[in-house]
């Protein structure tokens, strides 16, 4: 069964015309994942151990210290100055965030948010957005709605569900774009199936 990720799926689902079957075929063809060419895995990952860690604010830094791709060196400190932004004066505390699979259609769509941060006496699940094109309310509402849909079972009640869009220090959290959501998602995936076979 094939498997994308819920950042490919709303990459799909954001594109209309032949760009929209243009990505399905860029996902379908792409090389096997490699963390070696992961642009952004450092920085994720090196936030997660800050927030396990209990650390603070200041250790920011470290994840823009000994960058030798110029890229990253462009990109990550504009990233950290974002969720800085992001981060003020929240007292943060770590909790494991909830991952789990959406599948329609002979599809899996991975659902797994990078942090998960209690704050002002409530769990925030969140979603790293980290690309430099603009974080849309379409979606936004996509991914914190998917993200709600698949993991609110799994997590306390009263649990936030945000998408973060870091460059901007900017959380959208989980409202409601209407009781089509569901057959909307399905519709996109039944899309992605039927074109798969034949890019």
């Amino acid at each position: 069964m094939p498997r994308i990720t819920l950042t490919d799926f709303i990459d799909v689902v954001t594109k209309s015309g032949s760009p929209k079957a243009t990505k399905v075929a860029q996902l379908k063809n792409r090389d096997v994942y490699d963390p070696a060419t992961d642009f952004y895995k450092g920085f994720r990952e090196g936030l997660v151990a800050i927030h396990r860690s209990g650390g603070s604010k200041d250790d920011l830094t470290s994840l823009t210290k000994g960058l030798k791709d110029p890229k990253k060196a462009t990109n990550y400190p504009q990233m950290v100055k974002g969720y800085r932004k992001w981060w003020g004066t929240k007292a943060v505390t770590w909790f494991n965030p909830p991952g789990s699979t959406y599948t329609q259609a002979g599809f899996d769509v991975a659902i797994n948010p990078e942090i998960g941060l209690a704050f002002n006496g409530q769990r925030h699940v969140l979603k790293l957005f980290l690309k430099t094109e603009p974080l849309t309310k379409t979606r936004a509402d996509l991914i914190v709605t998917l993200m709600a849909h698949v993991l609110a079972p799994m997590e306390k009640p009263g649990t936030e569900f945000c998408v973060l869009d870091v460059r901007n220090g900017k959380a959208f959290s989980h409202s409601s774009i209407g009781k089509n959501f569901k057959p909307m998602v399905d519709a996109e995936l039944s899309y992605i199936a039927s074109l798969w076979p034949h890019v």
